[in-house]
């Protein structure tokens, strides 16, 4: 366990840490696959649609992640063998802003805002995390998204620009502390990029990957929290031991 007081700012990946994309998601696939006669549960319905995104993200590094969403859909519904209607892939690529913050993601940030810088690192466009912004209710003091990047995590090319942004804030390497759910997304590239990182393992209590692909590949973050509030009372516990 890396000492949570050494450093000076912490790097959010946003959808899924931050944000509930999975609910998001499935919420649109749900309603789409109900309307076609399909029982799939959401579970079924992200698995399917995981590695479509990740997929189109790959192939079409410089397309606008509302655009992605809707490719990545349509990919899903071929795979799946039902129909979908350009309206319907519209309302996907719509939905970004109206994805809900997890319950306890403005309080813990509130908390964390006191220790730390917080930045943001996303695959999402800036007026997704705009919209996402507003419902967290926190000023970030610096915003990295694939749309001002040019590609979308896990290339390591996010993660060369989120440190070289660092100066931007006066802060070096060993002073950022990447927070994130996603293995695939963050937590392998953030390694690979030399970063220390904490897991926020939103998924503890269910199986399975959902909506981020299997890294298939092992990694070791630095700590692991089963949501971002049990992380925000170790990083005060911390402070408070050494105050």
């Amino acid at each position: 366990m890396v000492d949570l007081t050494s450093f000076s700012a912490l790097s959010f990946d946003v959808y899924g840490t931050l944000i509930d994309w999975e609910a998001g998601i499935s919420k649109v696939l749900k309603q789409w696959a109900q309307a076609h006669g399909s029982d799939l549960d959401d579970e079924a319905l992200l698995l399917a649609y995981a590695d479509n995104e990740s997929a189109v993200e790959r192939e079409y590094p410089s397309l606008a992640y509302a655009e992605v969403l809707q490719a990545a859909f349509r990919r899903t519904a071929s795979d799946l063998g039902l129909p979908v209607t350009d309206e319907e892939v519209q309302v996907l690529g719509r939905s970004v802003p109206e994805w809900p913050a997890f319950d306890d993601t403005h309080e813990a940030l509130t908390r964390l805002k006191r220790h730390y810088k917080l930045i943001i690192l996303s695959n999402v466009h800036q007026q997704g995390v705009d919209g996402s912004i507003k419902r967290m209710d926190v000023e970030f003091d610096q915003v990295n998204t694939a749309e001002k990047i040019g590609s979308y995590k896990p290339n390591p090319r996010n993660f060369e620009v989120l440190v070289e942004n660092l100066g931007e804030l006066g802060l070096e390497k060993q002073q950022l502390l990447h927070v994130a759910q996603s293995l695939f997304h963050d937590h392998v590239p953030g390694k690979n990029a030399g970063l220390d990182s904490i897991w926020i393992n939103r998924r503890h209590d269910r199986p399975g990957w959902g909506a981020t692909p299997d890294p298939k590949v092992g990694v070791t973050p630095d700590g692991e929290y089963k949501s971002l509030a049990d992380f925000a009372d170790a990083v005060d516990a911390a402070f408070a031991a050494k105050a």
